[in-house]
């Protein structure tokens, strides 16, 4: 079976093989987040219910367009919506009663097995950055991503083990054609990582090639019976559905796969300026989108998500980090749990330029709200720079190092027996210290978050090393990762028909770079 052949591993005979095998860098990746600590609760259920009742009327009486859609205007005619020209008017309910059937929770598979996640209910889930046509790192500066550095991400994610997923388009490969770079991107994701990843959007029969990769790699019947793919299904806001953006969600729902229904929204300008009118707005999309999934697929696994930024009113530019996003992400988690769906946002997002004091703050601003929030799927949690311009190589292993402190405060406080500590206070009573108490010499290992990047070392050493920023340590840790970097292992001969697809996909069409 095809599926089982990605799982087997190819041994290398004799002694040689076995000292590589004792010398090679373990990789290690933590299972994905369990929340054991409680949400936050921020608006009130007056406030939660004026949003579903607005967000009712909006779907009634101004209703959503759907752009060049024949087929899904035809399927909302039959399922009971009115339809004017593309407007398409869904009735009070329906398209709450249509998203039922999608599941609350679902696995994503891996091809390795112990690199499952699964997307739903308390747990979280951490993906990197998409979509960033440059990237940046200390040596080239702000440049056009190439496919080389694409694979370089790819790489950083399977090292980093913080992250549970390998994401999508992680930057923009602009060396590769329009038409051919999601091949040699799906390539990359399933040969330089056993970590699950995201399909093709940008064309729907893209899409559809994105499901027959993974059938080989996979295989047909796995993938039709199992989710092995997430994908990002944007929203034109306000209240917009395009025929490539559907026609994609159209071939992933079919297929059994999930799809992320996503409203990308810059308050003030594509949604109103007012936390509870974006997430009347946000709510409406949603669930258009999301009933229309079910129309395709009842049952078909699909994400809510939200990606809010708020503006600023002199430039123009979009903001993050701000308390109107975090707001805003609070409350549509509150709208996601009760349709008891699974829900996207957050991230590592700012608006800075380099890696530096206001991309932290930004960034921690979100990935706690992230957390707190009940974000199950966090696409952008690593490498977000300048607004999604630009992904950074140095932030991407800033975040992905400073994930692991989302799983320590995930795990909740233990009051156990080791946790209240009785024993260590008693041993060591009035004007000790702990240092050398059993209690501590037990737990010293695991008892504190530790960051595998930061500099912890007294003053007058890390002047003598050369007295190295934050950036600056990044760049030796994105080195140190690449230099480790082991691929893992893969089927020969499914990695073949992996690459043999592409070659015969790439070239059956000409080159097209719009």
């Amino acid at each position: 079976m095809a599926e089982a052949g990605t799982r087997r591993r190819v041994r290398g005979g004799g002694g040689a093989a076995r000292r590589a095998e004792r010398t090679a860098v373990s990789v290690d990746t933590a299972k994905y987040i369990e929340r054991n600590i409680p949400l936050t609760e921020y608006l009130s259920d007056e406030a939660l219910d004026i949003i579903e009742a607005n967000a009712d009327i909006v779907l009634e009486e101004i209703g959503v367009n759907f752009i060049d859609c024949p087929e899904a205007l035809e399927r909302w005619r039959a399922a009971g919506a009115t339809i004017d020209g593309e407007r398409v008017r869904i009735p009070k309910g329906l398209a709450r009663k249509l998203c039922e059937t999608a599941p609350r929770k679902f696995v994503q598979h891996a091809r390795n097995p112990e690199r499952n996640v699964e997307i739903g209910g308390n747990t979280m889930v951490a993906a990197p950055v998409y979509g960033p046509p440059f990237v940046r790192d200390v040596e080239g500066g702000r440049r056009y991503a190439t496919m080389a550095d694409f694979e370089k991400f790819v790489k950083l994610g399977y090292m980093s083990k913080w992250l549970h997923h390998s994401g999508g388009t992680v930057c923009e490969p602009t060396d590769v054609p329009v038409n051919k770079r999601h091949l040699d991107m799906l390539l990359a994701h399933m040969t330089l990582s056993d970590k699950p990843f995201m399909g093709s959007v940008t064309e729907p029969s893209r899409a559809q090639d994105s499901v027959e990769m993974c059938e080989i790699l996979f295989g047909k019947e796995f993938v039709q019976e199992n989710t092995v793919m997430t994908s990002l299904i944007n929203i034109n806001s306000p209240l917009t559905f395009d025929s490539i953006m559907m026609g994609a969600l159209e071939v992933y729902a079919k297929n059994n796969q999930a799809c992320i229904v996503s409203p990308f929204i810059v308050g003030g300008a594509m949604a109103p300026v007012s936390v509870i009118g974006t997430l009347t707005q946000v709510l409406a999309e949603v669930l258009a989108g999301i009933a229309y999934s079910q129309l395709i697929r009842p049952g078909a696994p699909v994400i809510m998500g939200t990606f809010v930024s708020s503006i600023d009113m002199n430039s123009g530019a979009p903001t993050f980090g701000t308390p109107e996003a975090t707001q805003i992400l609070y409350g549509a988690g509150q709208l996601a749990r009760r349709l008891g769906l699974p829900f996207r946002s957050g991230g590592g997002l700012c608006g800075s330029k380099l890696p530096d004091a206001q991309a932290a703050y930004e960034s921690a601003n979100t990935l706690n709200a992230a957390l707190m929030g009940g974000v199950n799927f966090m696409l952008h949690s690593c490498g977000w720079l300048e607004g999604g311009l630009v992904a950074s190589f140095e932030k991407f292993v800033l975040d992905a190092d400073q994930l692991g402190t989302l799983h320590s405060i995930a795990k909740g406080v233990e009051h156990d027996v080791n946790g209240q500590a009785m024993d260590a206070i008693r041993e060591v009573g009035p004007s000790g210290h702990y240092l050398g108490c059993d209690h501590t010499q037990r737990n010293f290992k695991d008892a504190f978050w530790r960051s595998d990047v930061f500099d912890y070392k007294p003053f007058e050493t890390w002047d003598e090393e050369g007295a190295l920023d934050s950036q600056s340590l990044a760049s030796a840790r994105v080195k140190f990762q690449l230099d480790n970097y082991r691929q893992p292992t893969l089927d020969p001969a499914i990695e073949q028909a992996l690459r043999d697809y592409v070659e015969a996909k790439k070239a059956s069409m000409p080159d097209a770079f719009i």
